[in-house]
């Protein structure tokens, strides 16, 4: 048995059998699991970006995950759920679209002990071959990094609360658009009040990266960097949210003398809705520590919009 952090790792015949156990109950990994809002949050290595093109939780239902590099490079894996018993139990099928026809079963088993879960994923190949080229391929430390930042997404859950704002802009949606996709726009409205925008750059395609400066009256600079996660023009915006220094490198909150119990990587979600002329929009931020952080960063928001609302006249 091999052990990856607080991966079990053993083979048997054509399977590859896993064990983890996550300090979480049975319904909540359950939950998050099977939630396509959630998978691009932790499954996969950190490096990639992963975008749901299609997670049909049913039986019959179809999935099929998107990965990114940072080169642009894509990585498509798609399946069909066999078998769904809340929470206890899913099976369903793994393939890879660059090597097609090597269809992997996958039954993940979810136990749970004084609210803990331990989940099993038992992973049949059709050969042996076909077991050890996913060996090689990094099975193992892929599966290791993706159960870690599962279990770094369950304890946020704990802690952390979503922030949910709802603006109406007396302008056009794809002018709103603008000002969240247009460098020279985000300058304008960017930023507390009474604060400038001195550099903002916007790389927008999924997997493209922004990185923007806020400076404060006294000249203070506050640098943000994200990934985009998700795109669908003019109706929805994913990406994440994380502190950096000016060369864009993540930071953590205390950088700025903030919060540590802030995540490095936070996730916004911004939504637009055109109605006679206007523009619904709907911004999640997911992450932000309950308390007065959350506090905070809920006034910020508003008053960011503020801003947006004056930069659209």
């Amino acid at each position: 048995m091999v052990k990856k952090n607080n991966l079990n790792i053993r083979v048997s015949g054509r399977e590859i059998i896993m064990t983890r156990v996550f300090d979480a109950p049975r319904e909540l990994v359950f939950k998050i699991m099977a939630d396509p809002n959630a998978l691009p949050q932790w499954w996969g290595p950190r490096i990639l970006t992963t975008v749901v093109d299609k997670m049909d939780v049913r039986q019959g239902g179809v999935w099929r995950y998107v990965q990114r590099d940072l080169d642009g490079n894509e990585y498509v894996f798609n399946g069909v759920y066999r078998e769904i018993v809340p929470p206890e139990r899913v099976v369903s099928t793994f393939e890879f679209e660059g090597m097609p026809g090597h269809v992997v079963i996958n039954t993940i088993i979810f136990e749970e002990h004084d609210g803990k879960t331990k989940i099993t994923v038992t992973s049949l190949f059709q050969t042996v071959e076909d077991r050890d080229e996913m060996l090689q391929s990094g099975m193992e430390s892929g599966a290791a990094e993706s159960y870690d930042r599962l279990d770094e997404y369950l304890a946020n859950m704990s802690t952390e609360k979503e922030i949910v704002i709802t603006r109406i802009f007396d302008a056009p949606r794809e002018l709103v658009w603008k000002a969240w996709t247009n460098p020279e726009h985000m300058k304008r409205w960017m930023g507390p009040k009474d604060f400038t925008t001195p550099f903002c750059k916007i790389d927008f395609h999924v997997g493209g990266v922004y990185l923007f400066c806020m400076r404060s009256p006294e000249g203070k600079d506050y640098w943000s960097t994200g990934v985009y996660r998700e795109i669908i023009p003019l109706e929805k915006i994913m990406m994440t949210d994380s502190f950096a220094d000016e060369k864009g490198n993540v930071v953590p909150a205390t950088h700025y003398g903030m919060s540590d119990d802030c995540p490095l990587e936070m996730l916004v979600t911004v939504t637009f809705e055109e109605h006679d002329g206007k523009t619904k929009m709907i911004l999640r931020h997911v992450g932000i520590p309950a308390g007065i952080m959350s506090d905070m960063t809920n006034v910020s928001w508003n008053v960011l919009f503020d801003k947006l609302a004056e930069s659209l006249k």
